[in-house]
């Protein structure tokens, strides 16, 4: 039996980053093991969705917001203990790293992993590929049907593992894109040719055990009432094998990113320019005169893995913030007058894509233009829900454009404002949302409460000079314990006010309300701070145990007394 999904059956969910979990034989870092022992934890405790991040495969940088691939999945997520190449004994030669306990140690896990896949490839082709027997013919199968992306993909990490790096620019030019690549293998000598045939054909084969595991992985979660969320950015690497296989598609003149932030007052170049992520910009009329064939492709590869996804910054395909140089030259843009900045960039300045939204016309087309995209990838999912991430600086067409699609937007109570006093009461969302205190950008409940508590703890000190902060500090909590039906009379403590959060955010009218699983433990752990680059982002791993937790319980009657914990219908359609 496998759970429907209606928006008129609210949930309940819970968002964990899949590296974050743990099992016993994870070899370092989360993976489908973990994620399925996850999905039996959250059905116990209610939670009915289970959101994950971005689990493409990705390269040097290990953000899952930055794939080398908008469809191949990330080797690191794969079970090794369910690849049925590998014996019990090359499994235990493998060990477990060392310091286990702490964060992903990214290098190791991935040398580790694709050791393993190394040797079940081998196994593989001795013990099944050369005999032609039904796994062989299994294989042929997936090689056949994907071939649309995999050919490009795999010559691609072929490449990519002979150059030591993803960026296809500072190859030798002849492997510059797939085509002049194609026309370079076919000259090579037979010799060589043979051996990366060879190497290609493992690519294709760790890819088709990834989407062999997700697809069962998915399988679990419906008969156990559980839906998975996957994640699609709405970019795309410039590295990837997407722009190297299809560079007409994207526009490499402009890199997308997000308006200027005032609030960045630490980070200048945000703050007078925006955010550049350097992902390229898409060339629209060639998706059309394909009738969007790379963006249908891209959402029904993710639905293999998962049974509805959201798309990060769903804003884009209304418009999107351009830049005419790449994020690596920020620094020299950063404190530049926009004259200076013009006449190095060229004679163009960050701007809006297509349109912006300057006038009535403007909006009018660029919701246009925005509708026309999402009904391609509603008309392609079918029957999943798609979740659109319209958080930032948000156009006022954008949220009625979503109602109006059916496509469920977010509600962060924090950002919910009326007249920029009162925090709009969750029962005033519209049952087409989904409401959250965070996503992994975000610091946890408790940081945030703790903070503000600190605050006021740090004027009874020093009263004179920090009152400015204390005042705003009560402004805060008082207005998000309004929201949330409870006063503050006191400072209190995160235990007092955890509880009262939680339920809050479960009785609103959302149709699903997710919690990070940070913010159900009550932890201070944070998966990724936005503009900055370093070994404790994408790597925080929840602590050994975690399960046992006196908060876990909490959350549970929490869940249950909202009436979220179960589905309306079920259905034997897996």
């Amino acid at each position: 039996m496998s759970a429907v999904v209606s928006l008129d059956n609210p949930i309940a969910g819970v968002l964990a980053p899949l590296f974050a979990l743990r099992a016993k034989n994870d070899h370092g870092c989360g993976d489908v093991e973990a994620l399925r022992e996850f999905v039996v934890w959250a059905a116990a405790q209610g939670f009915r969705c289970v959101q994950l991040l971005p689990v493409n495969e990705t390269g040097a940088d290990n953000s899952p917001y930055n794939a080398i691939s908008s469809v191949a999945l990330e080797p690191s997520t794969l079970a090794m203990s369910e690849v049925e190449d590998l014996s019990v004994a090359e499994l235990s030669e493998c060990g477990v790293l060392p310091g286990d306990t702490g964060a992903v140690q990214w290098r190791e896990v991935k040398e580790r992993k694709w050791d393993l896949l190394q040797q079940a490839f081998a196994n593989f082709c001795v013990h099944h590929w050369e005999g032609f027997d039904l796994r062989a013919r299994e294989f042929r199968d997936f090689i056949r049907a994907e071939a649309d992306w995999l050919e490009s993909y795999a010559l691609f990490r072929v490449l990519m593992e002979r150059h030591g790096s993803e960026q296809w620019d500072t190859w030798p030019e002849e492997v510059r894109s797939f085509a002049s690549a194609s026309k370079w293998l076919a000259a090579q000598r037979s010799g060589v040719r043979d051996e990366i045939a060879l190497e290609v054909r493992f690519y294709k084969y760790v890819q088709w055990l990834a989407f062999m595991q997700w697809r069962a992985v998915r399988r679990f979660a419906g008969e156990r009432g559980v839906v998975l969320m996957g994640d699609v950015p709405f970019g795309v690497n410039y590295y990837s094998a997407d722009v190297w296989a299809e560079p007409a598609l994207f526009d490499l003149r402009w890199s997308g990113g997000a308006p200027p932030e005032p609030a960045f007052v630490d980070d200048e170049f945000v703050r007078r320019w925006g955010q550049n992520w350097g992902v390229p910009l898409y060339c629209w009329p060639q998706h059309r005169a394909t009738d969007f064939a790379w963006w249908r492709q891209r959402v029904r590869m993710i639905a293999e893995a998962f049974h509805l996804f959201r798309i990060d910054h769903v804003l884009g395909f209304f418009r999107i913030y351009g830049f005419p140089w790449r994020p690596q030259r920020n620094a020299e843009f950063a404190h530049l007058s926009e004259a200076e900045a013009r006449e190095r960039a060229g004679g163009e300045l960050p701007r809006f894509h297509e349109h912006p939204d300057g006038s009535a016309e403007e909006k009018g087309a660029n919701r246009a233009q925005g509708e026309e995209f999402l009904r391609v990838l509603q008309e392609e999912v079918g029957p999943s829900v798609l979740i659109g991430e319209d958080l930032g600086t948000v156009p006022d067409y954008v949220r009625p454009s979503l109602l109006s699609l059916g496509i469920p937007g977010f509600k962060v109570p924090f950002w919910e404002r009326e007249h920029d006093t009162r925090l709009t009461p969750g029962a005033d969302y519209p049952r087409c949302s989904v409401a959250t205190f965070a996503t992994h950008d975000h610091e946890p409940l408790r940081v945030t409460w703790e903070r503000w508590m600190a605050t006021i703890a740090a004027a009874i000190v020093e009263p004179e000079r920090l009152a400015p902060a204390r005042d705003a500090a009560w402004w805060e909590a008082r207005r998000l314990a309004t929201w949330a039906g409870f006063e503050v009379p006191r400072m209190m403590t995160f235990e007092e006010v955890h509880a009262p959060l939680l339920a809050a955010l479960l009785r609103s009218q959302s149709w699903l309300a997710a919690v990070m699983i940070t913010d159900v433990l009550g932890t201070t752990q944070r998966f990724n701070v936005p503009g900055t680059v370093g070994a404790e982002n994408w790597s925080a791993r929840l602590p050994v145990g975690w399960e046992k937790e006196p908060a876990i319980a909490q959350a549970a009657a929490l869940v249950r007394a909202s009436g979220r914990a179960t589905f309306a219908r079920q259905t034997d359609t897996p």
